[in-house]
C-alpha cells in the first residue's frame, strides 16, 4: 500500500525529473525562462552579505510617534536577538563578599552573584568609606583588554601614553580600569565594576568560544551550535543578562540610591553599556566610550547576536537611551566621524523628545582606540551634572595606591567555590539547558487555555512578536509592487504570461508565472513550490503544460501564480541544479578562527533565507491584491521546502489570504544540523517551532496534511481560543493529500 507521504513525494520526484527535463530539453529556447541566459534578476539581495564593517545610518523617523514605534520595535529586536524575549526568570543573587581592603577613603569589596543557576558574575565593589546616606551608583563593565578588571598596561606603554597626553599618572594610566573606579568613588559614588564572561575571575566558560563539533548535538548542545542558534542562546545574551543582573545586585544595596544610576564602559564595555541602557529604564544616565558609531558595530561574539542590526546600527540603539542623558567619546578609529555621523542623528531625537543638550560627543580623535585620562575627564563630568554629585568642575584625577591582582580577586587563596560550581564544558551545557527549560515553561504558559482575549493577546503579543523579529515582514511592511510582463506563452491551452514582479522599496525582483483561467472567478492562488515557478508545469509529449492540479484549479477559474523565490529558478546559475543546497554566509575573517564561523556574522546583519524567500511570497500576495485586483488570495505549498514557507507567509499576511492549503512532510526547524540550511531560522525552536507558526495563522482557515492532533496540539488550543476550531483542517491519512487540499481550496 502506498502511504499518504509517498504519494506527495512520487508528485515532488515527479515534478523535478520533469524540471530536470525539461531544462536539458529547453536549454535552447526555454518556454519558462524570463530573462536572457545566463542573466540573473535586478535583486540587491544577490550582492555582498553585510557585514559589521558597512555603514549603519540612522533610520530617520518623520514624527515623535514615528520614532516611538520605531524605538519599540527595535528594543523587541534586541530582546529576541539575544534571547531575553521573554525575559529569563530571576533566579536569587545570593550575593557573597569574599574579602575586602582598606584604602584611602574607600573600600574595595570582592563580590561574585549568581546570574543564573549556577552561573556567577564576579567583580569589585568600591564604596566610599566613613559615610552615610544613599549615594548614586555607577555600573562600571570593561571592554576587550587583557585580562579585564586586573588589566596592568605595563610601565612603558603608560610612559608613552604620558608623553602624548593621554594619561597624567603612572598608576592611572598602567591600570586605566581601576583609575576610573577609583576616581568615581573618591566624588561620592559606590562603583561595581564586573567580569565579562572568560576575563578575570569569570572563568567557567571561554569569552569566545567557537562552533565545536562536540557541542553540536540534538539532544545536548552548547553555544555556537545550530540547536543553540535556534533557540537565540548566545554569549551576547548571557552578557548582557549578567549586566541586568549585576544592576538588580546594585539596586539592592541600602546605601544605593535608585534614582540616580549611571553605566559606563568603553570598547566592549561600551557596547555592554549602550546595550544595557537601551533595554533597562534603571540607569538615569549612560555614557559608552568609543562605541557607538555608523561604522564598525562590534567585532566579537559577545557583541553580536542573529538579528540584532538588520534594518537598525548602533545608533539606533543609542537613541533608546533617550531622553536621559547619552555621554560619548570619540577617537580615531571606528568613531571617527560620530559628530558629523550620528550625532545629528541623535540630537534631532532628542529634540523631539524635548531633550535638547542631553546628548553629547568628546571627540579626542588624536588617540587611538581608548578610555584615557582625557576621556575619562569627560565621564565624570558628565556624571558629575547629570547625577548632581556637586563637585566643582574641571575634575582631575589623583594619584592612588593600585591593588594588586590578588587584592581584586573573588577567587582569592581560601575562598571556597559555591557548592555545585562548574566550569568548561559540563557548565556550558548545564546552562544552556537551563536556559531551554526556562523559557519552554514562560511560553508553554503562554499558550491559550481559555478564550479570553487577554490570553490570546498575550501569546500572539510573545510567540507572534518574536516571529515577526525573526521573519522580519509583515504585509504592511511590503511597498507597492508592480509587474512587468516579458512575453505571453500558450501552454496546454492557457496563456501564461511571464514577468517580473518589483518590489521597489525593498530593491528585490521576482520572476513569476501568471496562468490565467478562460473564465475568472475572482480567486487568485500563489502556488509555492521547490523549484520556483517551473515547479507548476511538467512536459506531456515534448511540450510544457501545467500540471494536472494546476490545470484543474485554471478550470476552475482561479487565476494561478507561481513564482521564483530567492535562489530558485532564475536566482540559480546552469551548473546549480534544481535547488540552492546551501545559503551563503559571512565568512567573518575568513574563518580563521573557530569563533569566526558564528551564525550571528551572517544572520545579526542578513535575514536568513527562509525569512527573504517569506517576504518574497508576501510580495506576490501584494502584487495579487494591488496591481491584479484579487478578491480573494489562497495559498498552497506540498512538502517539506514549501509547506512550511507558505504556513509563514500565511501568518504574516493577515486577513489578506483567505485560505491556505500545505503538506509539511514532517519538517521541523529543530531538525536542522547546520548554519547554512536554505530552512535555518535562529529563534524558530524556541517559539514553538513549525507548529507555532501555525498557531499563529489563527483564526484564518488553514488545511495541513502530513500531521497529526498530536504534532498540532498546541496549533489547535490557539485555534480553540479564538473560537475557529474548525478552521485549522487536518488531512485524513486515507486522503491522497495534494488532491484533498485543491478539493478544501476548491470548497
Amino acid at each position: 500500500m502506498i502511504r499518504r507521504k509517498q504519494l506527495v513525494w512520487f508528485v515532488i520526484l515527479g515534478l523535478a525529473v520533469g524540471c530536470r527535463s525539461a531544462k536539458a530539453e529547453t536549454s535552447q529556447a526555454d518556454p519558462l525562462r524570463i530573462l536572457p541566459a545566463g542573466q540573473v534578476p535586478d535583486d540587491n539581495r544577490l550582492e555582498k552579505l553585510r557585514t559589521l564593517d558597512d555603514y549603519f545610518p540612522f533610520h530617520a523617523v518623520d514624527s515623535l510617534a514615528s520614532w516611538q514605534q520605531r524605538a519599540d520595535r527595535i528594543r523587541r529586536r534586541i530582546r529576541v536577538a539575544t534571547g531575553l524575549w521573554p525575559w529569563p526568570t530571576r533566579v536569587p543573587l545570593k550575593p557573597v563578599v569574599t574579602g575586602c581592603v582598606e584604602r584611602d577613603g574607600y573600600t574595595v569589596e570582592k563580590v561574585y552573584i549568581q546570574s543564573w543557576p549556577g552561573h556567577y558574575v564576579t567583580g569589585n565593589l568600591y564604596r566610599p568609606h566613613g559615610t552615610s546616606g544613599k549615594h548614586p551608583a555607577i555600573l562600571t563593565p570593561h571592554g576587550h583588554w587583557p585580562d579585564g578588571r586586573f588589566v596592568d598596561l605595563g610601565a612603558d606603554e603608560v610612559r608613552n601614553q604620558i608623553a602624548e597626553g593621554a594619561e597624567r599618572f603612572e598608576v592611572g594610566g598602567r591600570y586605566p580600569l581601576q583609575a576610573r573606579c577609583v576616581q568615581l568613588v573618591r566624588m561620592g559614588c559606590i562603583v561595581f565594576h564586573y567580569d565579562m564572561v572568560g576575563y578575570a575571575d569569570s572563568n567557567q566558560l571561554d569569552h569566545h568560544l567557537g562552533v565545536r563539533d562536540a557541542m553540536n548535538r540534538a539532544d545536548s548542545w552548547g553555544f555556537m551550535s545550530p540547536q543553540a542558534e535556534l533557540h537565540l542562546q548566545n554569549l551576547m545574551g548571557l552578557q548582557t543578562w549578567n549586566s541586568i543582573r549585576a544592576l538588580d545586585y546594585l539596586l539592592s544595596l541600602e546605601d544605593v540610591d535608585p534614582e540616580r544610576i549611571g553605566v559606563t564602559g568603553a570598547s566592549g564595555g561600551g557596547t555592554q553599556t549602550f546595550m544595557l541602557c537601551a533595554l533597562d529604564p534603571r540607569p538615569a544616565v549612560a555614557f559608552p566610550a568609543v562605541m557607538v558609531s555608523t561604522a564598525m558595530q562590534g567585532g566579537c561574539v559577545c557583541e553580536n547576536a542573529p538579528y540584532l542590526r538588520i534594518d537598525n546600527g548602533n545608533i539606533d540603539i543609542a537613541a533608546l537611551i533617550a531622553p536621559r542623558p547619552l555621554g560619548l567619546t570619540a577617537a580615531n578609529d571606528w568613531t571617527v566621524e560620530i559628530q558629523t555621523k550620528g550625532l545629528p542623528d541623535l540630537q534631532k531625537v532628542y529634540a523631539m523628545l524635548g531633550a535638547e543638550g542631553l546628548v553629547s560627543v568628546k571627540a579626542c580623535t588624536h588617540f587611538p582606540h581608548n578610555y584615557n585620562s582625557v576621556s575619562r575627564t569627560a565621564m565624570y563630568h558628565w556624571f558629575n551634572r547629570h547625577l548632581k554629585l556637586g563637585h566643582n568642575e574641571p575634575i582631575l584625577e589623583k594619584d592612588y595606591v593600585p591593588l594588586t591582582r590578588k587584592e581584586l580577586s573573588v577567587w582569592g587563596d581560601g575562598v571556597a567555590r559555591p557548592d555545585g560550581y562548574e566550569a568548561g564544558d559540563a557548565h556550558e551545557r548545564a546552562l544552556v539547558s537551563w536556559q531551554t527549560e526556562d523559557a519552554n515553561h514562560q511560553i508553554s504558559q503562554l499558550i491559550p487555555q481559555n478564550a479570553t482575549p487577554e490570553s490570546i493577546a498575550a501569546f500572539r503579543q510573545t510567540v507572534g512578536g518574536a516571529f515577526d523579529t525573526i521573519l522580519g515582514r509583515r504585509l504592511v511592511d511590503i511597498g507597492p509592487v508592480t509587474t512587468r510582463m516579458v512575453r505571453t506563452v500558450d501552454m496546454g491551452g492557457f496563456k501564461v504570461e511571464l514577468g517580473l514582479a518589483d518590489n521597489t522599496n525593498a530593491g528585490e525582483q521576482i520572476p513569476v508565472a501568471i496562468l490565467s483561467p478562460p473564465q475568472s472567478c475572482g480567486k487568485v492562488t500563489l502556488w509555492v513550490h521547490p523549484f520556483g515557478k517551473r515547479g507548476l508545469f511538467h512536459q506531456v509529449g515534448g511540450e510544457m503544460v501545467p500540471l494536472p492540479e494546476v490545470r484543474h484549479l485554471l478550470e476552475q477559474g482561479h487565476l494561478v501564480i507561481g513564482m521564483d523565490l530567492l535562489y530558485q529558478g532564475e536566482f540559480l546559475k546552469d551548473d546549480q541544479g534544481p535547488e540552492l543546497r546551501n545559503s551563503p554566509m559571512v565568512r567573518n575573517q575568513d574563518w580563521k578562527q573557530p569563533w569566526h564561523r558564528f551564525s550571528g556574522y551572517t544572520f545579526g546583519y542578513n535575514h536568513p533565507l527562509f525569512a527573504q524567500r517569506v517576504h518574497d511570497i508576501l510580495a506576490v500576495i501584494q502584487l495579487a491584491q494591488g496591481q491584479l485586483g484579487a478578491n480573494q488570495i489562497q495559498l498552497a505549498g506540498f512538502g517539506p521546502v514549501a509547506g512550511p514557507l507558505v504556513i509563514a507567509a500565511r501568518c504574516q499576511a493577515g486577513a489578506a489570504v483567505t485560505k491556505a492549503a500545505v503538506t509539511t512532510g514532517g519538517f521541523r526547524f529543530s531538525h536542522l544540523d547546520r548554519f547554512d540550511h536554505p530552512a535555518f531560522l535562529p529563534g524558530a525552536v524556541k517559539y514553538l517551532d513549525l507548529p507555532g507558526l501555525i498557531a499563529l495563522n489563527a483564526p484564518y482557515p488553514v488545511w495541513i496534511a502530513e500531521e497529526t492532533e498530536t504534532t498540532l496540539k498546541v496549533a489547535r488550543q490557539v485555534y480553540e481560543s479564538n473560537g475557529q476550531k474548525a478552521a485549522l483542517v487536518i488531512g485524513l491519512p486515507s486522503e491522497q493529500p495534494v488532491q484533498a487540499a485543491l478539493d478544501w481550496l476548491l470548497e
